[in-house]
């Protein structure tokens, strides 16, 4: 399951989170029906992993994660800083710095102010109060973060490695290809957290998660002007910054 998703999140994005909707519309019809016929009947439902709420109670795409971030260390340490100390601190940085700490923190303020100022909201004689559709899990807000880290990861950490030997040239080629790169792998990472909170039925105005996109290209079309992103970045990646 993990493997389908981190390729449908390369190639149609949002077959992953219809997928998660699916699972949790299939398990709230099975707990209407558990009351409907009673505890008795519950052998004669399909069998589903669901239990109920949007978070994925599934580590494996964590853990597959992790494992290829390990990978990705190694890789990038043989490439330039062949030495067993440099290569296990950036497996560490990579997957607890980059990955899961970024991914608690980006969890975290999506729980809080997707569910602070996107819930859908109904009027009253008291004012405006939050929808009782559904309620923002904190643990659906990691799957977003990890799922969006993994696009940003594939281009930054992978297509980047293989694309190395060219983005490191002084020529303006290279500083488009690389700078371009930034760009997909940043609009991608909205894009992916947009569709996972567009998923959820109770939040409204979601598409304010793509704004930063207009910000991006701006420093994109600013950076063609002789700023080399890659040039940049890369050698903080490779020192694990």
């Amino acid at each position: 399951m993990a493997i389908w998703e981190m390729t449908c999140l390369l190639i149609s994005p949002k077959k992953v989170f219809r997928s998660m909707y699916h699972n949790k519309r299939t398990a709230h019809q099975h707990s209407q029906q558990l009351a409907i016929d009673g505890p008795g009947k519950t052998n004669e439902l399909p069998n589903t992993e669901t239990k109920g709420h949007w978070g994925r109670d599934d580590p494996s795409f964590v853990a597959l994660l992790s494992f290829f971030l390990l990978l990705t260390s190694i890789a990038w340490g043989l490439a330039y800083t062949p030495s067993f100390l440099s290569i296990a601190r950036l497996a560490l940085v990579l997957t607890f710095v980059h990955f899961l700490s970024g991914a608690l923190l980006v969890a975290t303020a999506g729980w809080y102010l997707a569910g602070r100022f996107l819930r859908k909201g109904r009027t009253g004689r008291f004012g405006t109060t939050p929808s009782a559709d559904g309620e923002l899990e904190w643990a659906y807000c990691f799957d977003v973060a990890v799922r969006a880290f993994f696009v940003a990861f594939f281009f930054l950490y992978i297509v980047q490695f293989f694309l190395m030997p060219l983005l490191s040239k002084n020529w303006w080629i290279s500083l488009f290809i690389g700078n371009t790169l930034y760009l997909v792998a940043f609009s991608f990472y909205c894009v992916v957290t947009f569709l996972g909170y567009n998923a959820l039925p109770f939040l409204s105005h979601t598409e304010v998660i793509l704004f930063p996109i207009v910000a991006f290209v701006i420093v994109w079309v600013v950076s063609l002007f002789g700023i080399n992103i890659a040039r940049n970045i890369a050698p903080l990646l490779i020192k694990g910054a």
